[in-house]
C-alpha cells in the first residue's frame, strides 16, 4: 500500500523574515474570534476568566490545565498535554492561544467535537505532539545535547519560519495537499521569473485506504482519527520570563499618529509576539537613521498586551550589541530565559566567611571525622573549577576495600533562610554556557572555600562503604568529614591510568601530587574503583537500567578572541563511567536515608515512564522499518539498542538515530517531595529502574543538593531538623525543576550560538549524515561529525523534481537530480529513513542562520 504525491519545485517561495502574529489567521483563529460589541473597538481575544470561575470549573472537570508548548518551526500550533497521557490537546491559532507564552501554565476550555482536529491514519500527522525542547533526563545520558533541528527553537539557526511552501502543508500530508496544491500552483504560475519545472503535476492521488474513513467530519469520526482542540482561557501562572531578544523597525505607516510615538520590536523568536515599544526608549537617532540599528540585538520585556490587539505593548530594556556576536547573543540568550546573572548583592557577600584566608576552626574539627591523611582525589574536566566531589579507595586487610565518596560540605556555609540562602535558592542551578559559567553561589565558595581544590583542608559530607572486589555492598555510613584532596585529576589523566595500568608515571605526566602520597597509590586507587565500577555497571545494566548517549559537541575557543577555532564530539570514556557509577551510589544511598528519616519531607528524583502515546507510535514505526526493539521496560530497551547493531560505521550511524528518536517519548526527570506524592510506585525513576533517588552530589552547583545536604544532617542527628514544610520544600522542587530546564536549553543555545559562528568562520563544512526523518518535501538528519540535526528542504536543491511516497508507514523521497551538464543523465537519489548522505553546512548570510545541503549523488551511483 503506498500513498504518494509528487511535487513540482518552486524555489524560496515564501513570506519574508519577520511574518509573524499580525500576519496570518489560521482556520483556529477565525473560529475563534468575538463578535465586536458596537461602538467599541473589536476584541482579536477573549476577556480572561475569572479566578473563581477558574476554580470551580477546574473542580467541576470543565477546564483543564497545563503547561502550554508552543511549535517553534510553527508558532501559530500550540498544544497542553493531556491529563490521561494520550494525545496532546491542540491549541490551533493565536488567538485561541489568548496572548499566553510558551512555558506558561495555562487554563484550556475544550472546543466543540466538530472543530477538534482530525488526525491522518496514514501516519502523516507529523507535528500532533508538543515539540518537546529536550526532553531526556540528564540522568539517563551521560551528556545534555543540542537537539538541534528536530526540537529547533527559534534561537538555533535552523528555524524557517518562511517555510519555502506555505507553512501549513510542510508536514500534514496527504489531504492537506489536495486543498493546497491548486492554491500552491495558482502562486507559482504568477512567479513568472522562475521556471517551472514539474514532475506530473496532476498526478497528486490518495492511496485507496479501506480502514480510512472518507468523512472528514470529526463528529462522525471515532476518537482515535482525532486530537482535541481548545483554547486558552486564563493564565494560572506566567513561567516565561516576558523577555525577548529582537530588532526594532520603524512602523509602516508614517502618517498614523503612532508613527510619532512608537517603533515596532520583532522578536528573533517568533512565538513572541511583536510588541510596540516607545519610540523615548530607543536610541535618539533612531528615527532619523534606522538602517544603522538593523543589525543591532534589543532586549525588550512584554509588559501587556490588550484585547484588542495584534501587538504587546513592550519595554525596550536595554540595547546589547550586534547580532552574530557571541557576547550579546548570549546575554540575549541568558536573558530570555530568566538567568540571573547579576553580582552577587552584599547582604548575600556579608553571609560568607569575612576573615581570609578561611583555616576550619578546632571545634568544627572536633565534630568531624579526620581523613586527611588518606588518599583522596578528585577527577573532573580539566577546565574545572568548583570540584563538588572526590573519592577514595582503601584495600582492607580482608581483601575488601572501602570506597569513599567524598562531596563539598556546601550546607556549612549556606545556612537555611540566610540572604545567601534566598539567592541560592532562586537561582537554583549554575549554568554552564560553552565560554562561561553562570555560578550559583559567590566564587569565594564555589572555587575556594567549598571547591576540593588539592593540598586544601575541605570540609565534606561522606558516603563510604565496605565493598567486596565484585561491587557488593558490606556496610555503609554516612558523615561530616575533613578532607585533604592529594590530586586534582582531569578524566584524561584517569584514563590514562586505566589504559595503562603497568605504566610508570613520570611528574610531568600528571599534576601535582602531595608529598604524602605517590602517583602508584593514586592509580592503584583508580584502578581499583575502575574494577568496582565496572561490576556496579554491569549490574546496573542486569538490573534494567537504560542509558542514552547523544552525541556532545564541546569546542576549542581562541584564547585571544573567544572564538570558535574547532569543534569535536566529546568523548564519554571509563573514566567518566567510574565517576558516574559512584556518584549514582551516593545518591541512592543518600535517597533511602532521608526518606527512612522523613518521609514526609524528603527531597527526592523521580524519572516517569515514557509518554505512552509517543511511545506506540515509535513501537509501530520500528516495526514498520524491521527493526525488533523490545519497549516493555527500560532494560529491554537499553538491551534492544545494544545488542541490535553491529560496530561498523553505519550500524554506529543507526544507533545514534535511534537514540535520538527513542529520547523524544522520554519524560524529564523531576525533583518533588515524598509528602507531597502519596503513591509510592509514583517515586521511580524509570532509566535508573531504581524506587528512590535523589542528587547529593553537586550541592556547589545545585540547590536541590543543599537541602539534601540538609536532610541528611538532620537525619543523623547532626543537626536540627530543617525549617521547610513539605509544602514549602514542594514549591522548591518544582522551581528547581524549572531552572533546571531553563538551564538546559540555555546550554543548548549557547552550543547551538558556538557552532553557527563555528559554521560561519570556518565553514563550508562536510559531514557525512543519517536521515532521521522524511517528510513530504523535506527530511531531517543526523550530521554525524557534529552531532547537530538540519532539515534539507527539496526546494533548495538542484532538482528536477521530487516524488514522495509512504510504503505503509515508511516514507520515502525519490529526489530526481538536474544534469550537471546537458548531454548528462539525470540522477535519482532515494531518501528513507537510516539513508546515509553527503551534507554541506554553510552559512546562510544572516548573523546565525546555516543551513545543510545535500551533496549530488555521483552518476556511477
Amino acid at each position: 500500500m503506498s500513498n504518494s504525491d509528487s511535487r513540482i519545485n518552486p524555489r524560496q517561495l515564501g513570506t519574508p523574515r519577520g511574518g509573524s502574529y499580525a500576519a496570518v489567521l489560521t482556520s483556529g483563529d477565525r473560529k475563534n474570534r468575538n463578535k465586536p460589541a458596537r461602538g467599541k473597538k473589536k476584541s482579536i481575544f477573549e476577556a480572561y476568566m475569572s479566578k473563581e470561575d477558574v476554580s470551580a470549573g477546574l473542580k467541576r472537570g470543565e477546564l483543564i490545565q497545563g503547561p502550554l508548548r508552543i511549535n517553534p518551526k510553527k508558532y501559530h500550533e500550540a498544544f497542553i498535554p493531556s491529563p490521561d497521557g494520550t494525545r496532546d490537546i491542540f491549541i490551533d491559532g493565536v488567538v485561541a492561544r489568548n496572548r499566553a507564552l510558551n512555558g506558561d501554565i495555562v487554563v484550556v476550555r475544550l472546543l466543540p467535537r466538530e472543530q477538534w482536529k482530525v488526525i491522518k491514519p496514514d501516519g502523516s500527522d507529523k507535528e500532533t505532539e508538543a515539540t518537546h525542547e529536550s526532553d531526556v533526563p540528564e540522568d539517563m545520558l551521560g551528556t545534555c545535547v543540542p537537539r538541534e533541528a528536530a526540537k529547533g527553537d527559534a534561537k538555533s539557526p535552523d528555524v524557517i519560519i518562511e517555510a519555502q511552501f506555505d507553512d501549513n502543508d510542510a508536514e500534514h500530508g496527504q489531504d492537506h495537499l489536495q486543498d493546497t496544491l491548486a492554491h500552491d500552483i495558482k502562486k507559482l504560475s504568477l512567479d513568472t521569473g522562475e521556471k517551472v519545472k514539474a514532475v506530473g503535476i496532476g498526478d497528486v492521488h490518495r492511496a485507496k485506504q479501506e480502514e480510512v474513513p472518507k468523512v472528514n467530519d470529526p463528529r462522525l469520526l471515532p476518537d482515535k482519527f482525532l486530537q482535541r482542540t481548545a483554547k486558552v482561557v486564563y493564565i494560572l501562572e506566567k513561567k516565561h520570563s516576558r523577555a525577548a531578544t529582537g530588532f526594532i523597525k520603524l512602523l509602516a505607516d508614517k502618517n498614523s499618529e503612532l508613527f510619532k510615538k512608537c517603533a515596532m520590536f520583532s522578536p528573533v523568536d517568533h512565538r513572541v509576539p511583536r510588541a510596540y515599544v516607545s519610540l523615548a526608549d530607543c536610541p535618539s537617532d533612531f528615527v532619523a537613521r534606522p538602517e544603522d540599528y538593523s543589525n543591532m540585538l534589543f532586549i525588550c520585556r512584554i509588559v501587556d498586551w490588550k484585547e484588542d490587539s495584534n501587538f504587546a505593548t513592550g519595554q525596550l530594556a536595554k540595547s546589547l550589541g550586534q547580532a552574530g556576536e557571541i557576547e550579546p547573543e548570549t546575554e540575549g540568550i541568558l536573558t530570555e530565559y530568566g538567568v540571573d546573572f547579576s553580582d552577587f548583592s552584599p547582604e548575600a557577600l556579608e553571609c560568607l566567611p569575612q576573615n581570609l584566608p578561611w583555616v576550619i576552626s578546632p571545634g568544627e574539627m572536633a565534630k568531624r571525622r579526620d581523613l586527611r591523611k588518606e588518599c583522596i582525589f578528585t577527577i573532573d574536566p580539566s577546565t574545572a573549577k568548583d570540584l563538588d566531589d572526590a573519592l577514595s579507595c582503601k584495600q582492607l586487610p580482608d581483601g575488601n576495600f572501602e570506597v569513599g565518596v567524598h562531596i563539598a560540605d556546601v550546607s556549612y556555609f549556606v545556612l537555611e533562610e540566610t540572604a545567601l540562602d534566598r539567592v541560592a535558592s532562586e537561582r537554583a542551578t549554575s549554568v554552564y554556557l560553552v565560554q562561561k559559567v553562570i555560578p550559583m553561589l559567590p566564587k569565594l565558595l564555589c572555587e575556594e572555600l567549598c571547591s576540593l581544590n588539592p593540598m586544601r583542608d575541605r570540609l565534606t559530607f561522606s558516603v563510604m562503604w565496605k565493598v567486596t572486589p565484585e561491587g557488593k555492598i558490606l556496610d555503609e555510613w554516612f558523615g561530616r568529614t575533613v578532607i585533604c584532596s592529594c590530586a586534582k585529576l582531569s578524566y584524561d589523566h584517569a584514563q590514562s591510568m586505566i589504559e595503562n595500568p603497568g605504566k610508570v608515571f613520570s611528574p610531568e605526566e600528571l599534576p601535582p601530587v602531595s608529598p604524602q602520597h605517590s602517583v602508584a597509590e593514586i592509580q592503584q586507587a583508580v584502578l581499583n574503583l575502575h574494577r568496582i565500577a565496572q561490576h556496579l555497571r554491569k549490574q546496573r545494566f542486569i538490573d534494567g537500567a537504560l542509558r542514552l548517549d547523544q552525541l556532545k559537541l564541546s569546542f576549542t575557543l581562541d584564547q585571544e578572541s573567544g572564538m570558535p577555532q574547532g569543534c569535536y564530539i566529546y568523548q564519554y570514556r571509563d573514566s567518566n563511567k567510574l565517576v558516574e557509577e559512584f556518584m549514582l551510589l551516593a545518591n541512592m544511598a543518600v535517597a533511602h536515608q532521608i526518606y527512612r528519616s522523613f518521609p514526609e519531607q524528603a527531597l527526592l528524583r523521580r524519572h516517569p515512564p515514557p509518554q505512552s502515546k509517543l511511545l506506540n507510535d515509535l513501537m509501530e514505526f520500528c516495526h514498520q522499518v524491521g527493526l525488533e526493539i523490545d519497549f516493555s521496560s527500560a532494560g529491554s530497551l537499553h538491551k534492544s539498542l545494544n545488542e541490535t547493531f553491529g560496530a561498523d560505521k553505519y550500524s554506529e550511524a543507526r544507533k545514534e538515530v535511534l537514540t535520538n528518536m527513542f529520547s523524544r517519548p522520554m519524560q524529564m526527570a523531576l525533583y518533588f517531595c515524598t509528602g507531597i506524592l502519596k503513591d509510592e510506585t509514583l517515586f521511580r525513576h524509570y532509566a535508573l529502574n531504581v524506587p528512590f533517588y535523589t542528587h547529593f552530589t553537586s550541592p556547589i552547583r545545585r540547590y536541590a543538593d543543599v537541602v539534601v545536604h540538609r536532610l541528611l544532617s538532620a537525619s543523623l542527628g547532626i543537626s536540627s531538623p530543617i525549617k521547610m514544610e513539605k509544602e514549602a520544600i514542594q514549591r522548591q522542587a518544582e522551581h528547581c525543576n524549572d531552572r533546571k530546564m531553563a538551564s538546559k536549553r540555555v546550554q543548548e543555545l549557547s552550543t547551538d550560538l558556538f557552532f553557527a559562528i563555528f559554521v560561519r568562520e570556518c565553514g563550508p563544512l562536510e559531514s557525512e549524515a543519517m536521515v532521521m526523518g522524511v517528510l513530504n518535501e523535506a527530511f531531517d538528519v543526523l550530521v554525524l561529525k557534529f552531532g547537530v540535526q538540519k532539515r534539507i528542504y527539496c526546494n533548495a536543491l538542484p532538482l528536477l523534481g521530487f516524488h514522495f511516497q509512504k510504503v505503509g508507514r515508511k516514507p520515502e523521497l525519490t529526489l530526481m537530480w538536474e544534469p550537471e551538464r546537458p548531454e548528462q543523465e539525470s540522477v535519482s537519489q532515494e531518501i528513507t529513513i537510516f539513508t546515509l548522505v553527503e551534507v554541506v553546512l554553510k552559512s546562510d548570510g544572516a548573523p546565525l542562520k546555516y543551513s545543510a545541503l545535500l551533496k549530488r549523488p555521483s552518476a556511477e551511483k
